[in-house]
C-alpha cells in the first residue's frame, strides 16, 4: 500500500505541478488524506446500511437461523474453546498481547512504533464502539448466555476489536523479514483468532450474527484507514520536498 500511495503522490505532485504555477508541497498529502477520508466515508455508509436493516424480519431470519445453527453444536469442550476466545477479546487479553507483542518487538524488530500504531488502532476501535452501541442501542439476544454481559448488542465489541487489532497485526506480519512458512503461520492464526472471538460471542449466546458482521465491517475501516494513515506520515516524513 505505501508504493502505491506514493506513486499515488508522485503523480498528484505532477498534476498539480502542470496545473498551478505555485503550490504548498504538502497539498498533495492533504488531498490525499482527504482522498482517505472519503474511502472511510464510504466504508461507514456500508455499515450503516446494515445498520438500517436491523428491524427488517429478512435479517431477524437469517439472525436466528445462523444463531439456532450454531449453538446446535454446543458441546462442554467447545464451550471451554469460545469462553476461552472470548476472554482473549476482553481487555485483559489484549493487554497480554501487547505485553507479548511489545517485547517481541523491542527484542526481535528493535522498533516500539508498532506496539503504539497497534494499541492506537485497538483504541479508536473500542471507543468508536462504545459510542455506536449507545447510538443504536440494541438489545442483546433473549436467549440463554453462557457468560454474562452488561453493555448494548450492536455492533458487537468483541467483533470490532478483534477485526481492528488482529488484522492490523495482520498488515504488520506482512511487512516483517521473516521467513515465509512463519510468516504463513502467523496470518493464518490471527485469521483464527479473528474468526473465533467472533462466533464465541454467538456460539455464547450474548450476540446476533449481524452484530459480529458490523463489527467485523466497522474494525475493517479502522484498518484500512489506519493503515493509509500510518504509511502517509511516514512518506511525508521521508519526502525531501516537505
Amino acid at each position: 500500500m505505501k508504493q502505491s500511495l506514493f506513486t499515488f503522490i508522485k503523480s498528484l505532485r505532477e498534476f498539480l505541478a502542470n496545473k498551478l504555477n505555485q503550490y504548498n508541497t504538502t497539498l498533495p498529502y492533504v488531498i490525499t488524506v482527504i482522498v482517505a477520508l472519503v474511502i472511510v466515508v464510504g466504508g461507514i455508509n456500508l455499515f450503516i446500511e446494515l445498520t438500517e436493516t436491523l428491524k427488517t424480519e429478512t435479517l431477524a431470519a437469517y439472525d436466528t437461523a445462523i444463531t439456532d445453527y450454531v449453538i446446535s453444536y454446543r458441546t462442554p469442550s467447545l464451550t471451554s474453546y469460545f469462553k476461552f476466545m472470548t476472554l482473549v477479546g476482553n481487555a485483559y487479553g489484549y493487554l497480554i498481547v501487547l505485553i507479548v507483542f511489545l517485547l517481541v518487538s523491542l527484542l526481535v524488530f528493535k522498533r516500539w512504533k508498532y506496539v503504539l500504531q497497534a494499541t492506537l488502532v485497538l483504541a479508536l476501535a473500542t471507543g468508536s464502539n462504545m459510542m455506536l452501541k449507545r447510538f443504536i442501542d440494541r438489545a442483546r439476544p433473549s436467549i440463554e448466555h453462557l457468560v454474562s454481559v452488561e453493555t448494548l448488542s450492536y455492533p458487537s465489541g468483541h467483533a470490532m476489536s478483534a477485526m481492528a487489532f488482529y488484522g492490523f497485526l495482520i498488515f504488520l506480519v506482512t511487512k516483517f523479514k521473516i521467513q515465509k512458512v512463519l510468516k504463513y503461520v502467523l496470518i493464518i492464526s490471527l485469521i483464527v483468532i479473528i474468526l473465533s472471538i467472533g462466533i464465541s460471542r454467538i456460539y455464547l449466546g450474548v450476540h446476533f450474527p449481524s452484530d459480529i458482521a458490523g463489527g467485523f465491517i466497522a474494525g475493517f475501516i479502522w484498518v484500512i484507514f489506519c493503515i493509509l494513515v500510518f504509511d502517509l506520515i511516514e512518506l511525508f516524513r521521508k519526502d525531501p520536498q516537505t
